[in-house]
């Protein structure tokens, strides 16, 4: 007989979980693995909300798995340690991002790159190797390998440092594999969201030059004077594209829906590289022909390996870099879904797990 989420594994969990790709996110009682000997068990102190969490959620991707308990922007303090944890110790500050568990053998893991494993498994909507669903940190505590668990720097603000659990290595990955990270470079950013604003950051700490382009208007003098960008190009502006055409050592699009790439492409210089790093859920119109005239290249990249993880942590606390972030009690996280998806939030929802869920 199948076990219920509540009775699956020995830890008893709480937190808030979708049932359905059309029901609001609800109270949620489900277990956790006792802590294995390579496990590292923690409380959850923050989580972040990606917008992946409301693809997944609504399953606009078509692999959601049910019930779902979102979140890949987990960070929290450890509570136990199996026997043979050699990283962290009771008391430590710590995080959890996008993955929990790959195969360990293949090439992509062999060169600290486990995002890219076949076998890799999401931290929710994914399953475990013993074929249990895994659960996100909208939850009370966090049971995971402690290869896959971060050590957060202690001069990190703990909340604001969860989205770079996600947001943040997914920017600064591309910026730094594609060679976008060389002083002197100039960068585009498109797109001024959680992603974005963070993408900036990381930008600047490198030293490149930035433009932000937005199809918002309104949003200019929070890229300028807020985030330090050094332009600002409306993307719906014919003229200011014009303008700019041929400039851009590289760009990063962090936008997850449709739009066009053929006045992005433009603003490309000749080997220019458009990094894809949004997620929509249709696919985009690709014109080969502005490629051909420069070697241009398009190219997509998804979050980081754990060793590439750890470096993104560590330079953000070393460069003074968090992400801008509104935290609420998991009570709102319904109205934060509706408002995520009108892009209403500078710059990233961030749950305070720890004083607002609660089992009872």
């Amino acid at each position: 007989m199948e076990k219920s989420p509540e009775t699956e594994h020995p830890v008893k969990a709480f937190g808030w979980a979708a049932t359905d790709s059309s029901s609001p996110l609800a109270p949620f009682y489900f277990s956790r693995r006792a802590t294995g000997d390579e496990d590292v068990q923690f409380k959850v102190l923050y989580c972040g909300i990606c917008h992946s969490d409301l693809h997944y959620i609504k399953n606009e991707w078509g692999f959601s798995q049910y019930p779902l308990v979102p979140g890949h922007e987990i960070v929290g303090e450890v509570t136990e340690v199996g026997k043979k944890v050699q990283n962290f110790k009771v008391g430590d500050k710590v995080g959890v991002g996008c993955m929990v568990g790959s195969c360990r053998s293949c090439e992509s893991c062999a060169d600290d790159l486990e995002n890219y494993c076949s076998k890799n498994i999401p931290t929710y909507s994914g399953h475990y190797s013993d074929g249990s669903l895994t659960y996100g940190g909208y939850s009370d505590i966090m049971v995971a390998n402690e290869h896959f668990v971060v050590r957060i720097p202690e001069n990190m603000p703990l909340d604001s440092a969860a989205p770079l659990l996600c947001a943040g290595i997914t920017t600064y990955s591309p910026l730094r594999y594609y060679g976008l990270d060389k002083p002197g470079m100039h960068i585009g950013i498109v797109g001024l969201g959680g992603l974005g604003h963070v993408a900036v950051k990381f930008a600047k700490a490198f030293g490149v030059k930035v433009t932000v382009i937005s199809t918002s208007p309104n949003k200019k003098e929070e890229a300028l004077a807020h985030l330090g960008a050094d332009s600002f190009l409306i993307s719906k502006d014919e003229d200011q594209m014009q303008g700019a055409t041929g400039r851009m050592d590289g760009i990063l699009d962090t936008v997850p829906a449709g739009h066009p790439l053929m006045p992005l492409i433009g603003l490309l210089k000749p080997h220019g590289k458009l990094i894809m790093v949004g997620a929509p859920d249709k696919p985009l119109e690709l014109p080969v022909f502005p490629l051909l005239a420069g070697r241009k290249m398009v190219a997509g990249s998804g979050i980081g390996g754990m060793k590439e993880m750890q470096e993104m942590m560590d330079f953000a606390a070393k460069h003074n870099i968090k992400a801008d972030i509104e935290l609420i009690p998991i009570e709102y996280v319904n109205t934060a879904m509706e408002r995520l998806l009108r892009a209403d939030i500078k710059y990233r929802f961030v749950i305070d797990v720890a004083n607002t869920i609660n089992q009872s």
